[in-house]
């Protein structure tokens, strides 16, 4: 066959299966032969094909693209069906689990996961194996795997799928099985959907009258260039349409044409039920459509219902404005081009800064306007017969204008939110993307946006017809204009968002100008008057002025908006005169000797006050040199005088520079008379140089310094003056400038005066002075002692503690005092600096500390003999010991208390007696434990358990000793010895001190006894027959024999347990046998109430330990869960069972003995076919009882019906003809059945039931006459036993359901 060439369509040859097709003559070639030519040449009739070439032999060599599974050892075809099974069987599970989700309603995402794993690892992991004819693509993969993908989401999701139907039969028919009677595994939906039951269906057919209608629901129709065609719903009633026929009126020209619609547009059509059929027209042009002539398939025509149908082009609409800025209070002069079918309805939107508003203007249309659209009473058709006018209908575009007073300033849109026609269609606008069949993106030209400025306000500021403006002649000077808006005082748009760039405030300012001679009596603008402009880029950009003359703003404007000019608008510029000086002098002689001593200058001045005169002073030094000083002269009037007294002897020069005044700055002073010249010779004087605060010590000396000018030798007076005492000395002699007075020590303290009254030097002259130094002696000297603490100068302190001793001092602050500790030998005197007169010093040794010395920060002190020494002390500290030994057992360094169990109360009480004793005391024994020291007392003592099992533990615990008693609480929780060991004690004046030798007291605590079962959870059982032998528990006892052992019973339906009692168990190990008196019929729960050693210690049983159950069990019983003993075949026969599952059933079918299993109480089968069912026995797993039953149940068949001989037949009447109706019955009579009369079936639609009729029969047939039309059929069918229903099938899943009447 390998021989045989093939065509270039034909599959190739299967890789390795020559072996099988090879030369069959022995040859040993297994090799193929191939042919390029599809047909062997035939040289005529009858000669045999020509020999082909032969293929040269292969290599032995396995090629890379061979299978993966050697076709030695499985051919490539068996590979194929391999893995076709392979698949099949996935293709199976997968409908498997796809049909539990549909039992369980339910969807599930693990499923998908999991499918999609499973689909991913087989449609990749075929072409791995390199079989042939399956070795696809990686797009064939990806393709198959998104293909399966897709299908198990339909499925596991339980998305519906056109062939789910197909698949829900599929699926029933592998996986829907049930156990019957027979003990097989059978089909329920073959048993309840027995459609030979009923058999049988016929049809009667009335011919109907039908009718035509265009748009009964006066849908509205446009057209524009985003939606270019509509569809005209056309309605047929009861009719097939052959020829349809529509009149169209052109909307621009008024003419009819008649349009015929095709047999491809009348395919089309929708079926909405089983009579109405609806055809879409669709069409591209305006105008008035009515529907004409509509023909059936009878060739007769249709009646028509009278509708026209409008196609208008859709409204719309656009904003135009001259400008996009306006000022406050403009209008807002904008225009809405409005475009469509009349009247028209607008409504726009309003956006004011955040402020939105709608309006709507409403009967926009043009003048003296007609159309039957505005009748309130419209009819169907809105042509009348005979009238082809349609003009009515035709777009029209209409301007609205739109003008609005815009306050406040800031953004404000204007924007088309939607237009309405007359005939109903309405175009909304939105800003965002198309997202339905009405709403349009809202373009630019639906908006007008503006930005309404605020207006400019101007006023002078520092100038107005009081102040005018005074200036230097020659100088310039900013002309301070004020620049704001109405709004806010600034210029600012509101439309401003933060951080941005600040808003544009350039402005233009115009304002005229007069000069001075120019200006009228009144003082306004004369004649010549000037027009000046200036344009300032920010808001506080002023224009200079110069010339003297009367300013007056006459405008402001800004960028965009006039503005207004408030007062003050006027100012008026002076150029005041340059300032003058006068000078006139008379020199001042000395009155003894007669000299000069100086000038007495009167300056006359010609100005705007205030002046400053500037000077400069030329003359000797009192080092014999020459020096220059400048000085000014601060002159508030017109006339000022002033001296002239050089204190140095020599010639002076006194050159005025310069003058200023409130306009004028540093005016240069040229003229004669502006230089004055003189020699002086001043008198003595004599300057007393006093500090300017002095305090003297009490019997201390004062001493000051004296400046002496003049001829030497000096004669110098002075006095001392105190309490009303002077005291004059007198000096003579003085060859130096400097003297330095030094007075007698002050005894006495108070107020004194030292002054100087009178010089003389080398003239004779003797010159009075006034020149005094006032000063302070104090009345005491510092002073210091220690303060009193709580009334004396002792202290007691606790140890470790610093003191702080009060100090007294008298004086100035601050102080320097030094101490010492006596009783330390050998110690430093320290020193303290105190800064307060209740100052302290802060010791932290005990001793008496004395004071040696004070000063304070001028004067020596002294020392208070009587308060000169403090004492400090120490408090003891306090001690704990054991007082009453007797109570203890003493045990190397520690006591030992008396053995307790555990869980067991056990404390001791502190009681305080005498001398802050405390003794400690418990319920048999007691010790007393002494303290030493201040109460109230606190505690410390740590806990030290040590267990027989395991690890120990340590506690730090504490308690408190207020009133004399106290109580501590053993620790008993956990059996072991516990050690208490007190750590630190604490009184009211000491924090735990901690003792050098710790108190400690141990105490055992014994271990509570224990019994447990050995099989805890242990289930025991027998049956009620079986109750004289009683079962055995093994118990488990830990603790010191002899042992007292009380056990609970507890029956689960009872709330009181029965106690037990065993005592003197003397071994650890115990077998309990339960007495027959506490057990009855049901579950015991059996658990251990109390144990007791002979250490007295016991144990009680907490709630929720283990125990064990002892369960009585009664022989198992079976019951029917319903009392009637007639069953249908399809039935189920379900019992109720007690006992212990799983259960076995003995029961009789059809003569033969049975067994089944049932794993719950429940035991259910299907009656697949008649009989008698009887059950004989039951038993359970968990006794080995067996009951004898005997109950039987009748299986009956189930009832049917056939219709017209079981056949489906047509019949075609006339209007108020009838024709009988066969019905013929199977089963026991008396029959009861229910048919129904449904709508004859169409193509694409459902049959819908019209009404439901009942009837009995007691004979095997019946028969009944009808006239209407419909399909009859039998839905249910009863006899005297059974019955059979399809009417509850659609509900249900699984099929039909019985239908008990």
């Amino acid at each position: 066959m390998n021989g045989t060439p093939r065509l270039p369509s034909s599959f190739p040859s299967t890789p390795g299966s020559g072996g099988r097709g090879g030369n069959r003559n022995g040859s040993g070639s297994g090799n193929a032969t191939a042919n390029t030519s599809p047909v062997g040449s035939l040289s005529g009739s009858g000669q045999t094909r020509s020999s082909l070439p032969s293929v040269p032999q292969t290599s032995t060599t396995v090629s890379s693209s061979a299978p993966l599974i050697p076709v030695t050892l499985i051919d490539a075809p068996s590979q194929r069906l391999y893995t076709l099974a392979i698949y099949g069987l996935l293709l199976v599970w997968r409908l498997y689990d796809w049909w539990l989700l549909v039992e369980e309603d339910t969807h599930s995402i693990a499923l998908f996961v999991k499918w999609a794993c499973i689909d991913l690892i087989f449609l990749f992991g075929v072409p791995l194996l390199r079989i042939p004819w399956l070795e696809w693509s990686d797009t064939t993969c990806l393709s198959a795997y998104f293909l399966h993908a897709f299908i198990n989401g339909m499925l596991m999701f339980r998305i519906p799928l056109p062939i789910e139907g197909w698949l829900l039969f599929l699926t029933k028919t592998l996986f829907d099985r049930e156990m019957s009677i027979s003990e097989n595994s059978v089909r329920p939906a073959s048993i309840l959907h027995n459609a030979s039951l009923i058999m049988g269906k016929q049809i009667i057919n009335i011919l109907p009258e039908g009718s035509a209608t265009m748009n009964p629901d006066q849908l509205t129709f446009c057209i524009e260039s985003s939606h270019p065609t509509v569809e005209i719903p056309l309605f047929f009633n009861q009719t097939k349409p052959q020829h349809i026929e529509l009149l169209r009126f052109d909307l621009e020209t008024n003419k009819n044409e008649t349009i015929t619609l095709s047999h491809k547009e009348m395919k089309h059509r929708t079926q909405l039920d089983e009579d109405v059929t609806v055809i879409n027209y669709i069409t591209k042009r305006p105008g008035l459509y009515r529907l004409h002539n509509v023909i059936d398939r009878s060739k007769l025509e249709v009646q028509r219902r009278m509708s026209d149908t409008l196609v208008v082009t859709c409204p719309k609409g656009t904003i135009k404005s001259t400008s996009s800025s306006k000022c406050v209070g403009d209008l807002s002069d904008l225009t809405m081009e409005i475009e469509g079918t009349p009247p028209l309805k607008v409504v726009y939107s309003r956006t004011s800064n955040k402020d939105r508003s709608i309006h709507h203007f409403q009967s926009i249309q043009p003048e003296n306007f007609v159309s039957p659209l505005l009748s309130s009473n419209r009819a169907s058709t809105v042509v009348p017969a005979g009238s082809q006018d349609v003009s009515w209908a035709r777009a029209h575009r209409i301007s609205v204008p739109l003008n609005e007073s815009m306050i406040p300033s800031g953004r404000w849109l204007y924007s088309i939110d939607e237009i309405h026609d007359a005939v109903g269609n309405v175009a909304k606008f939105s800003s965002g993307a198309d997202d339905g069949e009405n709403t349009y993106p809202k373009g630019t030209h639906l908006e007008q946006e503006f930005i309404v400025h605020e207006r400019p306000v101007a006023r002078l500021s520092g100038c107005d017809s009081r102040s005018p403006l005074m200036v230097a002649k020659g100088r310039s000077v900013p002309l301070s204009i004020l620049y704001k808006s109405t709004g806010r005082d600034r210029i600012l748009d509101r439309t401003q968002a933060p951080g941005r760039e600040p808003p544009d405030t350039s402005h233009t300012i115009t304002w005229k100008f007069s000069p001075l001679n120019s200006l009228t009596k009144t003082g306004d603008h004369g004649n010549e008057v000037v027009e000046q402009e200036f344009i300032a880029k920010t808001a506080h950009h002023n224009p200079t002025i110069r010339e003297p003359g009367l300013y007056t703003i006459t405008s402001v404007k800004s960028q965009f908006c006039e503005g207004e000019v408030k007062v003050p608008e006027s100012c008026l510029l002076l150029n005041p005169p340059e300032p003058q000086l006068t000078i006139s002098s008379q020199k001042i002689d000395d009155k003894c000797a007669g000299n000069p001593i100086g000038l007495l200058v009167d300056l006359n001045l010609i100005g705007t006050p205030p002046f400053t005169v500037s000077y400069i002073t030329t003359g000797p030094t009192s080092s014999g040199g020459e020096a220059q000083t400048e000085h000014d002269v601060k002159v508030s009037g017109l006339r000022h005088q002033f001296e002239l007294k050089p204190e140095n002897a020599g010639h002076y020069k006194y050159h005025f520079t310069s003058i200023s005044d409130s306009v004028y700055e540093s005016h240069h002073l040229t003229g004669a008379g502006l230089v004055l010249e003189q020699d002086v010779k001043p008198p003595a004087v004599a300057v007393l140089l006093a500090p300017r605060q002095l305090d003297a010590c009490l019997d201390g000396q004062v001493e000051m310094v004296v400046s002496l000018h003049g001829k030497q030798p000096f004669t110098l007076e002075y006095e001392l003056i105190y309490d009303g005492k002077r005291e004059r000395e007198k000096v003579s002699g003085i060859e130096e400038e400097f003297y330095q007075i030094k007075t007698r020590p002050l005894l006495k303290g108070g107020e004194y005066s030292l002054a100087v009254t009178s010089i003389q030097d080398r003239t004779g002259c003797k010159i009075f002075l006034n020149s005094e130094a006032k000063f302070t002696v104090r009345h005491q000297r510092p002073k210091a002692s220690f303060g009193y603490l709580q009334g004396k100068h002792t202290i007691t302190q606790v140890v470790g503690e610093f003191v702080e001793l009060p100090l007294r001092l008298t004086g100035k602050a601050p102080w320097k005092v030094t101490y010492r500790n006596i009783n330390i030998t050998d110690s430093r005197p320290k020193q303290r600096s105190a800064s307060s007169p209740n100052d302290f010093i802060r010791v932290l040794e005990p001793g008496i500390y004395e004071i040696l010395t004070v000063a304070d920060g001028q004067c020596p002190g002294t020392v208070d003999p009587k308060a000169s020494r403090f004492e400090v002390d120490w408090f003891p500290t306090p001690q704990i010991k054991v007082a009453d030994t007797a109570a203890f057992i003493e045990q190397g360094n520690k006591w030992l208390k008396r053995e307790v169990c555990e869980g067991d109360i056990d404390a001791m009480e502190a009681q305080l007696t005498g001398e802050a004793h405390i003794s400690f005391c418990s319920p048999k024994v007691a010790a007393i434990l002494t303290f030493a020291g201040t109460p109230p007392y606190n505690i410390k003592y740590q806990v030290r358990h040590k267990s027989d099992r395991g690890s120990g533990s340590v506690i730090n615990k504490g308690f408190e000793a207020a009133f004399g008693t106290a109580t501590i609480s053993m620790e008993t929780s956990k059996a072991g010895s516990y050690e208490y060991t007190f750590t630190e004690v604490s009184d009211s004046l000491y924090d735990y001190y901690t003792p050098s030798k710790p108190l400690v007291i141990e105490q055992k605590v014994n271990r509570k006894p224990s019994a447990s079962f050995v099989k805890p959870g242990q289930s025991y059982k027998y049956c009620k027959d079986e109750l004289a032998g009683d079962e055995v528990i093994p118990i488990r006892l830990e603790g010191v024999p002899p042992f007292s052992l009380e056990v609970d019973i507890k029956h689960q339906s009872s709330s009181r347990p029965e106690t037990v009692k065993i005592a003197n168990i003397e071994s650890t190990k115990y077998d309990f046998r339960i007495p027959h008196r506490v057990l009855s019929l049901g579950i015991h729960h059996v658990s251990v109430r109390k144990v007791r050693d002979s250490r007295g210690c016991q144990q009680k049983t907490e709630y929720g330990a283990p125990h064990v159950q002892v369960q009585v069990y009664d022989v198992p019983t079976i019951h029917p869960s319903e009392s009637r003993t007639d069953y249908c075949v399809g039935e189920r026969i379900s019992y109720t069972l007690s006992g212990a599952a799983p259960f076995e059933i003995f029961y009789t079918f059809e003569g033969v003995q049975r067994k089944a299993k049932s794993l719950s109480t429940t035991f259910r089968r299907i009656a697949e076919k008649p009989g008698n069912f009887s059950i004989t026995g039951v038993s359970d797993r968990a006794s080995e009882c067996k009951a004898r039953i005997k109950t039987t149940k009748l299986i009956h068949a189930m009832p049917s019906v056939k219709i017209s001989k079981g056949k489906q037949v047509w019949v075609d009447i006339h209007e108020g003809g009838e024709v009988p109706i066969l019905f013929e019955f199977w089963g026991t009579p008396p029959f009861e059945f229910t048919y129904t009369r449904s709508t004859n079936a169409r193509k694409g639609q459902k049959s819908q039931v019209l009404e439901t009729r009942r009837e009995v029969s007691h004979e095997h047939s019946k028969t009944v006459m009808s006239s209407q039309e419909g399909t009859y059929e039998v839905v249910a069918i009863k006899d005297k036993f059974c019955s059979f229903s399809t009417q509850k099938a659609d509900n249900a899943r699984g099929g039909q359901k019985l239908l008990q009447f």
